[in-house]
């Protein structure tokens, strides 16, 4: 596989624009960087960009070449280089999940979720803390209490990479935590509990 072959299957279009700093709305339109744009006239696809206004059009790699006025080869190495891509190893070896996008997509959702229910975690184990620290030195301790003097700081670092380490890094954090089911249970638990203070809330109103 070449290297253009190999920069094109794995990085689409939104993504190297965004990572340019092109502003892209959700509609995968932003303003044309090629003219003088007001209003966003440049529609990106996954595989290539088209401008309404001045007709500029092309893949990933043009769009490279045409932002930094470089060669196709040279756009190319560019890619290769921001993306994390080394075309000496053969695609399974590349740092990203899969070369096809649809996994990508699915991996980022999952990313988005692992992140959401850690949150979620985070939250209520800072409120534990507050909430059910001993008053007394004689008080029995809360086993919420506990657990949350045991996992508040190894939630926190987890969440902290899940938003800051390398895709690689973050791939594997998200590959551990689905693990043996570890965040669905952890994602039922907090429902559970949600419901369980609402249902709480509503007997005091009453």
């Amino acid at each position: 596989m070449t290297l253009f072959e190999l920069v094109k299957q794995n990085i689409c279009v939104p993504d190297a624009a965004e990572h340019y700093g092109l502003q892209v709305n959700r509609n995968g339109m932003c303003s044309c960087p090629f003219h003088e744009d007001r209003h966003p006239s440049m529609k990106l696809n996954e595989r290539y960009f088209y401008c309404f206004g001045c007709g500029a059009t092309g893949d990933v790699i043009d769009l490279v070449t045409r932002l930094f006025d470089l060669s196709s080869y040279e756009a190319a190495q560019k890619l290769a280089q921001d993306f994390g891509i080394d075309p000496d190893k053969p695609p399974a070896a590349i740092a990203l999940p899969k070369p096809e996008r649809p996994l990508l997509k699915a991996y980022r959702q999952e990313e988005v979720r692992c992140l959401r229910v850690l949150c979620d975690y985070l939250h209520l184990l800072e409120s534990w803390k507050a909430q059910y620290a001993p008053k007394t030195p004689e008080d029995v301790l809360d086993d919420r209490f506990v657990e949350a003097c045991q996992m508040l700081d190894y939630v926190e670092y987890l969440a902290d990479l899940l938003i800051a380490a390398e895709l690689e890094q973050r791939v594997k954090i998200v590959e551990m935590l689905n693990k043996d089911g570890l965040i669905a249970g952890l994602e039922e638990r907090l429902d559970r509990l949600k419901k369980e203070d609402n249902a709480h809330e509503k007997q005091n109103a009453a």
